[in-house]
């Protein structure tokens, strides 16, 4: 299983509705990944390949060079773009 957090700046709103629409498309698609959620401040710590953010938070991430995939997210509620992203990290980190 390949772990993935959810992160936005304050760990509420976004990131828990992004982590809902996260989970049904890995249920949906039987994606070997598991959602853990969190604010920026989890980061850090966070010991999975994956980071999943909105876009700007991502760019940010990818800015203070996070040495992880990290996937930037437009479309909170666009169930393609989900899968289209996730899958292609999960085929990028292995499993």
């Amino acid at each position: 299983m390949i772990k993935a957090l959810v992160a936005c700046r304050a760990g509420v709103g976004s990131s828990l509705m992004l982590k809902i629409k996260l989970n049904e498309v890995i249920s949906e698609h039987s994606l070997p990944v598991t959602i853990e959620h969190s604010s920026l401040n989890g980061v850090p710590s966070f010991d999975g390949p994956i980071i999943i953010a909105l876009s700007d938070v991502a760019q940010d991430l990818q800015n203070e060079g996070i040495k992880k995939k990290i996937i930037g997210i437009t479309n909170i509620m666009d169930k393609n773009e989900i899968y289209s992203k996730l899958s292609e990290a999960v085929s990028k980190v292995g499993a």
